[in-house]
């Protein structure tokens, strides 16, 4: 029988529009960058309506991504055309929170109780004095795992811990601390992480970056409300 190859066609997006094509770990990182941008957006949405349209938009698109496993974006690039990594991100923030600088420094370096206030972290398994395990967990049951060891450690002056070879997201993390006036501490935080192979060069990596920098401010804000004995809502979005 003589095939029909002049047939209507919907279109290469639209027949890519199922395609599962972004990985485990870009999953993740589109799930969490997307839920954080539409939180920020709808808070601010009053203040701000026309700028917050465009981070609603980009947060949909990136939650989409992430429940999915689909990229129209993605789909329509050649893979040839990608660039395999994008470049690594820095995120820096610093708080003061009312507590010893021993004290605050002796809270961060268990790590087991990082999970307590990182909102996107489910566990931190304590392997010795200086490797662990990090597990993060979220919605659609997705998670991801690496084991991380600590570079770095000057009781009570700074912390530094980074991914170990073999993990899907490359991360690295330095906490200082310092004296305050009125016996307080401030703590200086540096989040460094690179996007996996499949995120359509720099790009999609710059939509993300305001979310994951919101993320790792509300997780210290946290932090200092957890030391000081603030109550604190539970908006973890675990369950």
């Amino acid at each position: 029988m003589h095939q029909n190859n002049n047939r209507p066609r919907a279109g290469m997006l639209y027949e890519k529009s199922t395609v599962i094509n972004v990985s485990k770990t870009g999953r993740i990182l589109s799930s969490a960058a997307g839920a954080s941008l539409i939180y920020l957006a709808l808070s601010g949405m009053k203040q701000s309506p026309v700028k917050n349209i465009g981070k609603l938009l980009v947060g949909g698109y990136l939650l989409y991504r992430g429940l999915s496993g689909n990229c129209p974006i993605t789909a329509a690039i050649d893979d040839e055309q990608r660039p395999r990594h994008a470049r690594a991100v820095n995120i820096r923030t610093s708080m003061i929170v009312e507590r010893p600088r021993g004290e605050v420094y002796a809270y961060w370096r268990q790590l087991s109780n990082l999970p307590l206030f990182m909102a996107h972290l489910d566990d931190v398994e304590v392997l010795d004095n200086r490797h662990s395990h990090w597990t993060i967990k979220l919605a659609g049951n997705m998670k991801l795992e690496w084991d991380a060891e600590i570079t770095e450690d000057k009781p009570g002056e700074e912390l530094a811990w980074r991914s170990l070879e073999g993990a899907e997201i490359a991360n690295a993390g330095k906490v200082r601390f310092r004296d305050t006036e009125n016996g307080g501490t401030e703590i200086l935080v540096t989040f460094t992480y690179r996007p996996p192979a499949g995120f359509v060069g720099a790009g999609l990596a710059r939509l993300m970056n305001p979310a994951f920098a919101q993320l790792v401010r509300h997780d210290i804000i946290r932090f200092k409300q957890h030391l000081e004995g603030v109550p604190t809502p539970d908006n973890s979005g675990r369950g």
